[in-house]
């Protein structure tokens, strides 16, 4: 069944699918996010962007707005760490573009140059109201590439992407070893990374130089670690055994730059370190199994963190057996029964990636100004029986059944 063709005092649509100028929502209870929760709540939608939030009682609805009523209405959801439109459905290698295997170092691979934003799997998250996700080259090489921010919606690569260049993604553990001759030790894996951006200090160096025949010739991976050096993007370092977390803060501290922990599994137990180092953090699934590096994972790790005050994103990351993807709705559920309030899970899937991305004045919470990316439910977001009935990015329907 799809939104179109619900008539009920829970959830009515009443509007053509997809496209809309100007529209208002009308919700039983809305959670912006961004501040406390609003009853009979109303938000006015005009050219892809949010117009104006409010109660019922003080927000007037044009003549000419198209009217959609929902019990529950949220931002659009973030997947802060997936490599969804890059590894594929189908898990065949035609549709696995998420780790090139022939060297452990190229951070010259941009994610924007294998995206497709037609996968299936790109569809999947969207109508379960992901409508912006963190992607790119996936954990098991050393240095696996550049990875980007896009929207869910329809469209190409050129009209979906926030950031074609978000983070560079690495990876300190035992899915390196798996892939590759060498590294084959913990040791061997950090001396790599430290020789890689030493020499990449010393281009950034020479590229100085007064003397224009001495400056070196453009080398792309060496570019690539220059931006990661210069503070131009983050590094993104999925570790998740305290060994590993810890390796990859002292690189941070070494060569200074932004450090963002993915994975994560035994964070909680250097929540000081954590801290002091700055470094952010990209939770694994809530649901992810407990093996390999992460045999020690904790399910309570995003409430213990987030009490301890640090910002927490919870992530899909990568699976390799069909579906192919997790939904961080539903990780995020997870996350609420074992200690991590509501309001919290809530905003490990929308605020809270959205600023660890820099994207927050475009997506994250529902304020005036901000894109019109909105979740539409049938009851509260993590209730088991509760389904996404619509979802609306840039102002447009982009998903009308219930799921």
């Amino acid at each position: 069944m799809t939104i179109k063709h619900i008539i009920s005092a829970s959830f009515t649509l009443l509007i053509s699918i997809p496209a809309l100028a100007q529209t208002a929502i009308r919700a039983e209870i809305l959670y912006p996010v961004s501040g406390s929760p609003i009853r009979d709540a109303v938000v006015l939608v005009q050219k892809g962007k949010i117009e104006k939030v409010g109660p019922a009682s003080g927000v007037n609805i044009p003549a000419g707005y198209k009217v959609i009523n929902t019990k529950v209405l949220t931002p659009g959801l973030i997947d802060a760490r997936t490599v969804v439109g890059m590894a594929g459905a189908l898990n065949i290698p035609v549709d696995q573009d998420q780790l090139e295997k022939s060297s452990p170092v190229q951070p010259d691979l941009r994610a924007i140059d294998a995206y497709n934003p037609e996968e299936t799997l790109v569809k999947t998250l969207r109508g379960f109201g992901v409508t912006s996700i963190h992607t790119g080259h996936g954990i098991g090489a050393l240095v696996s590439g550049q990875t980007m921010i896009a929207k869910t919606k329809p469209g190409t690569v050129e009209t979906v992407t926030i950031n074609p260049l978000a983070m560079l993604a690495m990876t300190i553990g035992p899915s390196v070893s798996g892939n590759f001759s060498s590294p084959g030790t913990k040791a061997k894996q950090m001396s790599m990374l430290r020789t890689e951006l030493l020499k990449a200090r010393d281009y950034l160096k020479k590229q100085q130089d007064k003397d224009s025949t001495k400056r070196p010739a453009t080398d792309l991976k060496m570019e690539a670690l220059a931006k990661l050096l210069k503070g131009d993007i983050k590094g993104l370092i999925t570790a998740n055994s305290s060994l590993d977390i810890m390796n990859a803060i002292r690189l941070q501290k070494e060569f200074g730059f932004k450090l963002v922990l993915d994975g994560a599994a035994e964070a909680y137990r250097l929540i000081p370190e954590i801290k002091q180092s700055g470094a952010e953090i990209i939770l694994h699934a809530t649901m992810a199994r407990n093996e390999g590096d992460r045999v020690n994972m904790n399910r309570e790790s995003a409430a213990l963190l987030t009490a301890a005050g640090i910002r927490v994103s919870i992530e899909s990351g990568y699976e390799a057996y069909v579906p192919k993807t997790r939904v961080v709705l539903l990780e995020a559920a997870q996350a609420t029964a074992y200690g991590l309030s509501v309001e919290d899970a809530l905003r490990a899937i929308t605020l809270n990636p959205a600023i660890l991305l820099g994207i927050e004045q475009r997506v994250g919470s529902i304020e005036p100004g901000k894109d019109a990316d909105l979740v539409m439910y049938d009851g509260e977001p993590f209730e088991y029986l509760t389904r996404v009935c619509g979802v609306m990015i840039d102002g447009e329907i982009v998903s009308d059944t219930c799921q």
